[in-house]
């Protein structure tokens, strides 16, 4: 069993680095103060099989961590990702976009080499 890792990189994503915008953070610190006791948890980024393109991202709050996984945090938001999912994140950035149409959690991944029009897919 190997220890949690806890990435908090400086300005911009360093290679292989998850990374979290200030949009982004401000956005899972209100999730986080509304679901969670004591204003304590985080939120999991996840990537499965499946969506229009071949993988899908995944996002749910989560209380806890497991063995291998990664938190990636700035201005105390915490994001934690598996091990699995780390390797088709790697230099990703994790925003919070509004828009006209609506707002939403946008990962911009450079391992995507095609994505759906609503970019809750991806292929590598």
């Amino acid at each position: 069993m190997s220890e949690v890792q806890v990435e908090t990189p400086a300005e911009g994503p360093a290679e292989g680095n998850v990374t979290l915008s200030e949009s982004a953070a401000k956005r899972i610190n209100v999730i986080v103060q509304s679901e969670a006791e004591a204003g304590e948890g985080m939120v999991r980024v996840e990537v499965s099989g499946g969506g229009c393109a071949g993988f899908q991202y995944g996002f749910s709050f989560d209380a806890g961590t497991k063995p291998d996984d990664t938190i990636v945090e700035r201005e105390g938001a915490k994001v934690v990702i598996d091990a699995m999912s780390l390797e088709f994140l790697k230099g990703s950035e994790i925003d919070f976009v509004e828009d006209l149409i609506g707002s939403a959690f946008s990962i911009k991944n450079p391992n995507a080499t095609s994505a759906c029009s609503c970019g809750s897919s991806f292929a590598v």
